[in-house]
């Protein structure tokens, strides 16, 4: 069943504001409505359409078994993404982009296989021999990793598809993703280009209530992909 979208909830969150309009990219002129007190003035309407379309193929993806990669280190989207991370189990980013996170993935995969040997060892008392000095050398190594590679421990390769919260703001991982061939879902307010990606979400990308409305959204397409279908017989 797919996860119900509504216009009022948009509308309520701030989803359609834009940019002031002498900043816009006149390539997302087809989603704009028009313009109020010098902001554009998202149609939500097609809002609504380009977000049923993403969602669909995020649950689409995760039926099929696909990884997917959530990017949103904008403030405003950190705790949220959190929370799918927690809810979910599929790989976030809070922090920067780590240039080569896609494209140079054999290298990100050592940091990654180090915060994971290195948690294994603190939990199993392994550093217990070590002098006080080189235990909190140590922590501060792993805590370090875990800011940057904590919600993509998981990733064993490169995804399938990458959802981006402002897509200015992560044109590097964008680029990286285009390269690869990988498909790209991204959030697109009136200064970006939509054509950057392959499922754009014509909305605001700053305000705190829209962007925790649409990766609520994102969240439940996710958890829908998860569902074990009724016909499936599950051991126990």
């Amino acid at each position: 069943m797919a996860v119900k979208i509504s216009l009022e909830d948009l509308l309520e969150s701030g989803a359609h504001f834009g940019h002031q309009v002498r900043r816009w990219n006149p390539k997302v002129k087809e989603f704009v409505y028009g313009e109020q007190d010098g902001v554009h003035i998202f149609d939500l309407v097609k809002t609504k359409e380009s977000l049923e379309i993403a969602l669909a193929e995020i649950t689409k993806n995760i039926k099929e078994g696909k990884t997917i990669l959530l990017l949103a280190t904008k403030k405003q989207a950190k705790d949220k993404a959190l929370e799918i991370l927690n809810e979910t189990g599929i790989s976030v980013v809070t922090e920067r982009w780590l240039g080569g996170t896609i494209t140079n993935f054999n290298q990100i995969k050592k940091s990654l296989d180090k915060l994971v040997d290195m948690k294994e060892k603190l939990v199993n008392g392994y550093y217990a021999k070590y002098t006080k000095k080189e235990r909190v050398l140590i922590e501060r190594e792993k805590d370090r990793l875990e800011r940057f590679f904590g919600g993509i421990t998981n990733l064993k390769a490169i995804p399938d598809l990458l959802i981006v919260v402002d897509i200015r703001k992560e044109i590097t991982a964008i680029h990286e993703a285009n390269r690869k061939g990988i498909k790209v879902v991204g959030i697109v307010d009136t200064n970006s280009d939509p054509n950057m990606v392959d499922f754009p979400i014509p909305m605001n990308d700053d305000a705190t209530k829209a962007l925790h409305l649409v990766l609520e959204y994102i969240k439940l397409a996710i958890l829908e992909g998860q569902k074990v279908p009724k016909t499936s017989k599950v051991k126990k």
